[in-house]
C-alpha cells in the first residue's frame, strides 16, 4: 500500500459541508485546501494516510509493515462484544488498529512517525496503540532519527481496564528514553487529543505544535462542567487557549505544518561549516578588550541610551541575525511570559537555541511585553529551552534587556526568587557553550538569570547591575534625582564592566547608540556572536563546564584572614 491510498475507499464526493459554518463546499476545492474549509479556516479531520500524504516529500514514505493487533484480554461487552466492535473498526478503515507507522522525509529531514487515526475507534488508546508508540520511539532510538507523533484521541480504550491505562506508562518511559539519549521529539495536535494520549506521549514531546482550533485536555469539557457544575468559558481546551496557557509552543494552520516541522528538524540536522556573512564589521575587529578603546561618556548618559525605545530588540536582532527562528513558548505549567522570547535558529547555518528579554518600541509594545520585566512564566519557559538545548546539544545565545525581574504580588506568590535560583545553576552546569550578550539593561537577578554563560558581551551602550540607579539612590541617598551619581557610583557602564571582568569583551555599536543605525549594529552584534561561538563550539564540554564554574567561583572582592591558632600551626 502507498502512502495516502485511503484503505476505507471513502472519497469526500463532489460537496461536502463545513460542521462549522455549514457552507457548501466543493470536493475537489476542499481536497486542494488540505481539507481546510476556504470560507472559515475548519480543519476537518484527516485520515492517518492523508496525514502521511500531506507532511512527508513525495516518494520519501516507508509505511512499516508492523502489524500489531489487540486481542480481548477482559472478554469485554457492552452493548456488543470488544472483539465486535475490533473487527468492525478494522473492516471500516483498512486498518490493524488507531496508529499508523512511517519513515520519510520532511523538505530533506529524516523523521520516524506515528500516526494515530481517529477513525479507528476514536483513536483510543489500547494494548496496540500503546505498542505502536513504543515501537517507533525505539526505531527512532535505533536509527537515531526524531520522532513525530500527530496525535487525534478520544481517550482510554476502557474495553481493556487497567491495561489500557499501563500503556500511559509504557510510552512514557519509551519517550524518556529518547530524553536520554538525545534524539529530538515533535508532537502535533490534532482535534481531538483527549484522556490517556493527552497525559503521555502527546504532551511528552520537546516542541507541541497544534492545528487551529484542535481541542486538548485529560478529562473532556463534559465531564469537567458536570463535575464542577460551572460554564467552562468559550473556547476552553482549544489550541488558541492551551498556547495563552504555555501548554503548546505554536500553532500552525496545515498549509504551514511542512515548513514548521522541516526548520524544527533542520536544528538537529549534522551543521556543515559555518555559512553566512563572515567579513569582519565596518571597523575591523568585532570586540573591544581594552577599556581605553571605548568612547568617554558619561554614564548616566549611558544608561538613557540603554533604555532608548528606538534601540533593538530581542526580535529585532532575531530578525536580523538569524535564519530559521521558530520561536517555542510556554512554560508547560500553565503559563506563558510574553518578556521572554525564545527558541531554535541558525547563525550562519549553525543551529542554535535563542533566547532573551522582549520590550518593545511603543508603549503598546512595552505594556504588552510588561516592559521586559519577566514573571516565573517566563523564567521556567527559559529553563525549558536551556533544557531542550542541552538535550540536543545545541549552543545557546541569551540576549538580556531587562530593567529587572517583574516584582508583582502574583510574581512573588508563584515563586520569582525559586525560578530565578534554579535558572542560575542551570546554566551554570548547561552541557552545551554559552554566550550571553547585554543589549540594553542588565537589571539584577533578572537579568542573570539568564546570563550566565562562557563568555558574556555587553553593548558598549548597555549597562548591568545590582539594581537601578534610581533604586540605588532612592535607597543610600533617599533621593531618587541622586540617580546619575548613584550610576557613576555603582559602575555599570561597559568600559566599568570590562575593568571589573564581568564582561569579556565590548561590542561596538554605531555612533550614538543602536537606535541610530540598527542594521550597522545588528552587523556588530553578528560579527561578534560568530566569533565567540566559533572559539567555544570546538571546547569539550567537561572544560566549557569546568571554566564556567571557575568564572563565577572567582567572582569577588575578598580578604582572607588566619586566626592565631592557623598562624600557630603554619609557623
Amino acid at each position: 500500500m502507498k502512502a495516502g491510498e485511503d484503505p476505507a475507499g471513502q472519497g469526500s464526493g463532489d460537496w461536502a459541508v463545513c460542521p462549522r459554518c455549514r457552507d457548501m463546499i466543493y470536493g475537489p476545492r476542499l481536497e486542494r485546501n488540505l481539507r481546510v474549509c476556504p470560507a472559515c479556516g475548519h480543519h476537518h479531520r484527516l485520515t492517518a494516510h492523508e496525514r502521511i500524504t500531506q507532511l512527508f516529500d513525495a516518494d520519501s514514505v516507508e509505511l512499516l509493515g508492523t502489524r500489531v493487533r489487540t486481542g480481548d484480554p477482559l472478554l469485554f461487552a457492552d452493548t456488543e462484544p470488544y472483539s465486535a466492535r475490533l473487527a468492525a473498526a478494522r473492516a471500516a478503515t483498512g486498518l490493524d488498529e488507531a496508529v499508523v507507522l512511517a519513515e520519510g522525509s520532511v523538505q530533506g529531514h529524516r523523521v520516524m512517525a506515528a500516526v494515530m487515526d481517529f477513525r479507528f475507534l476514536g483513536g483510543s488508546l489500547g494494548s496496540a496503540v500503546g505498542e505502536l508508540i513504543t515501537l517507533a520511539a525505539e526505531r527512532a532510538l535505533d536509527e537515531r532519527l526524531p520522532l513525530l507523533i500527530v496525535a487525534a484521541s478520544g481517550g482510554a480504550r476502557m474495553q481493556e481496564g487497567t491495561l489500557s491505562l499501563m500503556q500511559m506508562a509504557k510510552t512514557a518511559q519509551a519517550l524518556g528514553a529518547l530524553d536520554t539519549a538525545g534524539i529530538l521529539t515533535l508532537s502535533l495536535i490534532t482535534d481531538p487529543t483527549y484522556g490517556g494520549v493527552a497525559a503521555s506521549f502527546a504532551t511528552l514531546c520537546d516542541v507541541i505544535i497544534a492545528e487551529p482550533g484542535a481541542r486538548m485536555g485529560f478529562a473532556g469539557p463534559r465531564v469537567i462542567s458536570q463535575t464542577i457544575r460551572q460554564t467552562l468559558p468559550a473556547g476552553f481546551q482549544t489550541a488558541e487557549h492551551l498556547l495563552a496557557h504555555g501548554l503548546v509552543d505554536t500553532i500552525r494552520p496545515r498549509a504551514e505544518l511542512r515548513d514548521t516541522l522541516a526548520r524544527l528538524l533542520a536544528t538537529v540536522a549534522e551543521p556543515a561549516a559555518r555559512t553566512g556573512r563572515t567579513e569582519p564589521p565596518p571597523d575591523g575587529e568585532p570586540l573591544i578588550r581594552d577599556p581605553a578603546q571605548l568612547p568617554e561618556s558619561a554614564v548616566w548618559e549611558t544608561v538613557q541610551r540603554a533604555r532608548h525605545l528606538g534601540r533593538p530588540t530581542t526580535l529585532d536582532y532575531f530578525g536580523r541575525l538569524f535564519t530559521g527562528f521558530e520561536e517555542l513558548r510556554g512554560d508547560r505549567q500553565g503559563g506563558e511570559c510574553p518578556s521572554i522570547v525564545g527558541g531554535t535558529a541558525c547563525l550562519d547555518g549553525i543551529p542554535v537555541m535563542v533566547l532573551g528579554h522582549q520590550k518593545g518600541h511603543t508603549s503598546k509594545e512595552l505594556n504588552e511585553r510588561n516592559f521586559g520585566m519577566a514573571t516565573p512564566a517566563g523564567y521556567r519557559k527559559a529553563a525549558r529551552l536551556l533544557r531542550l538545548a542541552g538535550k540536543l546539544g545545541l549552543p545557546v545565545i541569551t540576549l538580556v534587556d531587562t530593567p529587572g525581574a517583574f516584582p508583582g504580588l502574583e510574581a512573588e506568590e508563584q515563586g520569582q526568587a525559586v525560578v530565578i535560583a534554579e535558572n542560575i545553576r542551570l546554566m551554570t552546569a548547561l552541557p552545551v557553550p554559552v554566550v550571553t550578550l547585554v543589549t540594553g539593561e542588565g537589571g539584577s537577578g533578572g537579568a542573570l538569570a539568564l546570563a550566565v554563560a562562557d563568555r558574556v558581551l555587553v553593548c558598549a551602550n548597555a549597562v548591568y547591575s545590582v539594581i537601578s540607579p534610581e533604586g540605588c539612590a532612592a535607597i543610600l541617598w533617599n533621593d531618587a534625582a541622586m540617580a546619575p551619581v548613584a550610576a557613576e557610583a555603582l559602575r555599570i557602564d561597559a568600559g566599568a564592566l570590562l575593568r571589573l571582568g564581568i564582561a569579556d569583551a565590548v561590542v561596538p555599536e554605531p555612533a550614538d547608540g543602536a537606535h541610530n543605525d540598527p542594521a550597522l549594529a545588528a552587523d556588530y552584534v553578528h560579527a561578534a556572536l560568530a566569533s565567540v561561538l566559533d572559539e567555544l563550539r570546538p571546547m569539550p564540554v567537561s572544560e566549557l563546564v569546568a571554566a564556567r564554574y571557575a568564572r563565577f567561583r572567582a567572582y569577588g572582592a575578598v580578604e582572607s584572614f588566619m586566626n592565631a591558632t592557623e598562624e600557630a600551626m603554619q609557623s
